[in-house]
């Protein structure tokens, strides 16, 4: 049986460590999938990544709709979440992020591939979503589950999106897979950006990345890099069960 209170605790130190690594900063956030209600998923309430405790943690449905309304402010983009859990039942956990060494890739032609053997959790190829394509001028965010559903169906059967102008959305089978795939996609960005100076790129082919796709989630390696994180950042980190345990 798995225990809530555990993967609570992850939670909030996906948050920290995020926030530590650079991947957010006061906005951008990270959710989990419920193990025994897959209908629904584990959010922080509306605050900066670094600072979310224990008690910041809320259940929603897929909606959007807290579980039990305590009244406290959602995160405005909670529907990123809910949409992508909705589509894809393969998906555990979610992140969120406008990591600047990203962003150039979201307003531009020039694709985001996987370059370095480390980020091959981001997928293949990267779609990017325009929201402007069917709803015109907005404020770019995802407010509401129709936004969410398009931008699930621009990401497809993909591990990752890009948003325009905004920063990308990532996921995983788990929650360190998804904090791993999150923490390097900008640092893959950076080395292509460096490399496209250079010369011809020469990404990671579909081959090698399926290769590392058979890495389990709670694999030693996966979890060796989710204690690194949680030292840096200042939490000292608790074994990860595997999903539905």
């Amino acid at each position: 049986m798995f225990q809530l209170p555990n993967l609570i605790r992850d939670l909030v130190t996906a948050n920290h460590i995020l926030a530590d690594q650079g991947v957010v900063d006061a906005y951008g956030h990270v959710s989990v999938r419920h193990p025994g209600e897959p209908g629904q998923y584990l959010l922080s309430r509306s605050r900066s990544p670094e600072l979310v405790e224990a008690g910041d943690i809320k259940l929603y449905h897929l909606d959007g709709t807290p579980v039990d309304d305590d009244g406290h402010q959602p995160y405005l983009e909670r529907f990123i979440h809910g949409a992508i859990y909705e589509a894809r039942p393969d998906v555990h956990a979610v992140i969120h992020s406008h990591a600047g060494a990203v962003l150039p890739f979201t307003v531009c032609d020039a694709p985001l591939v996987p370059v370095i053997h480390t980020a091959s959790d981001m997928g293949h190829r990267v779609p990017l979503w325009n929201i402007h394509e069917r709803f015109g001028d907005t404020n770019l965010l995802v407010t509401c589950m129709e936004h969410g559903r398009d931008m699930a169906c621009c990401m497809g059967e993909h591990r990752s999106v890009l948003m325009r102008g905004h920063g990308f959305t990532t996921t995983g089978r788990s929650l360190v897979e998804a904090v791993k795939a999150a923490i390097y996609m900008p640092e893959n960005a950076r080395v292509l950006m460096q490399a496209m100076q250079m010369g011809k790129v020469i990404p990671l082919t579909a081959g090698e990345i399926e290769v590392r796709r058979q890495v389990a989630p709670d694999s030693p390696q996966m979890q060796r890099a989710w204690e690194y994180w949680s030292r840096r950042a200042g939490i000292a980190a608790a074994p990860q069960a595997p999903e539905g345990q």
